[in-house]
């Protein structure tokens, strides 16, 4: 008997067991979910830090974007270099344990400047935390479960934009910094979970071509890219859908609360639901979808990503033109959850177009894009588009100011078709599909 409690308990704990892996993949997307609820909380309370900090649309872009992105950018290239060398379950842990404190520390300013430099160090953290955790799931699922694995990964993106959003009925009740206790507390915990019971796995131990080096350098890996037609599609593709799906999301609170006249807790309440409920929805069915589609086609990837970019864009129009509330609010229920399904599936499809020892490298260079677009280059933008535009349209000026975002949707649609035409040979390279497979 006591052989055969340790046989189990040995296989329980490998790597390769399904209870195992199911383990870390829930593990990794709570705290995937932690590090959007932390981004996503200051866009839920613009309205009340505006008012406390007497600061413009600009600043406030500033503050919810290019402060926290600022580091995030600066710490994410050589962080995400250093997940493929260092063990990455210690780095995801240290990364959770730092972002979560500096989450708290935002709490406790009382100034502009002090919370945009707590801000800043909460992206110095968050940079270590999804190239890693991302690279871990690929060593846990073979390629063609990357896409259902990463797609539930991506359910954290929903589940943290929920709590997030949820933080102006703490708002209302205790004030905008008790959010902020709340949502960091928490990680702190979890992160002595992860350091306490995840197993850093071996790289590349599941793919066709197996390369147990400690990877390239970051040059290789951008040689590497630009010689991968399909590999710079899927980023472009990505960080244009990025900068027109959550560049617009993060102003969607306040757009509500200015345009249609919404307490900030109920603004941020029925955001929450889009985000929690309807998001989860979509990305639990993408994540069915995707483990039947990619048995078919590989292709089949970056189709449904075309489609999902071109179909979001109807929505996403429509809820800022609507003239009433519930109009708007319809609009923003099919918007907001669309806006999730491809999370997943575009990771998946970046991970699978490089080799094992490039993978946290090709996150980090991703995130570093999509960083760019919607914590940097949007809300920057809008911002200052709203305060241009202020003079003339008054409370709508948000609402201007967010519309052309809605044409990046159909810039990447059009660079995930073009990236599914060279997909395949892609693959070959990548060491993630054999030559017979290739016809």
């Amino acid at each position: 008997m006591r052989g055969v409690y340790l046989f189990t308990l040995a296989h329980m704990t490998s790597p390769d067991a399904e209870p195992r892996r199911w383990y870390v993949l829930f593990l990794l997307t709570t705290i995937y979910a932690i590090n959007i609820a932390d981004r996503f909380v200051i866009s839920t309370l613009i309205e009340p830090i505006k008012a406390d900090l007497h600061i413009s649309d600009y600043a406030v872009g500033f503050l919810t974007g290019a402060s926290l992105a600022m580091f995030y950018v600066a710490a994410g290239l050589p962080l995400s270099a250093l997940a493929d060398r260092v063990n990455r379950r210690n780095l995801v842990a240290w990364s959770l344990g730092a972002w979560s404190l500096m989450t708290v520390v935002c709490g406790f300013t009382r100034t502009f400047w002090q919370l945009m430099t707590a801000r800043v160090l909460v992206g110095v953290g968050e940079a270590g935390g999804t190239p890693p955790s991302q690279s871990l799931v690929s060593d846990y699922f073979p390629w063609r479960r990357r896409a259902f694995a990463l797609s539930i990964y991506a359910v954290g993106a929903s589940f943290g934009s929920m709590l997030g959003s949820s933080a102006g009925y703490l708002s209302d009740l205790w004030g905008w910094r008790s959010a902020f206790f709340v949502l960091g507390l928490p990680g702190i915990v979890l992160a002595l979970v992860l350091f306490a019971t995840v197993k850093e796995p071996v790289r590349g131990r599941l793919d066709v071509v197996a390369e147990m080096n400690h990877g390239p350098a970051f040059g290789d890996m951008v040689k590497f890219a630009w010689h991968q037609p399909s590999l710079l599609h899927a980023l472009i593709g990505g960080a244009l859908y990025s900068t027109w799906a959550f560049g617009t999301l993060w102003w969607i609170p306040s757009f509500l609360v200015r345009s249609h006249h919404m307490s900030l807790g109920d603004a941020g309440g029925a955001v929450s639901l889009m985000h929690g409920i309807g998001g989860a929805a979509v990305l639990l069915g993408t994540t069915f979808l995707m483990g039947r589609l990619i048995k078919r086609d590989a292709c089949a990837v970056p189709w449904f990503l075309a489609v999902c970019c071109a179909a979001g864009a109807v929505p996403s129009i429509l809820a800022l033109v609507a003239s009433s509330r519930s109009a708007a609010l319809s609009m923003l229920w099919l918007f907001v959850p669309l806006s999730y399904a491809p999370i997943g599936p575009c990771f998946a499809l970046i991970q699978n177009l490089v080799p094992a020892p490039m993978r946290s490298k090709i996150v980090g260079l991703f995130l570093l894009m999509t960083t760019l677009g919607n914590l940097v280059i949007a809300p920057q933008l809008v911002g200052y588009a709203s305060d241009l535009l202020a003079p003339r349209y008054g409370a709508d000026s948000l609402r201007m100011a967010l519309l052309p975002l809605s044409l990046g949707a159909l810039w990447a649609a059009a660079h995930f078709w073009w990236c599914s035409t060279t997909l395949k040979v892609g693959l070959v390279r990548a060491g993630n599909l054999s030559r017979p497979e290739l016809s």
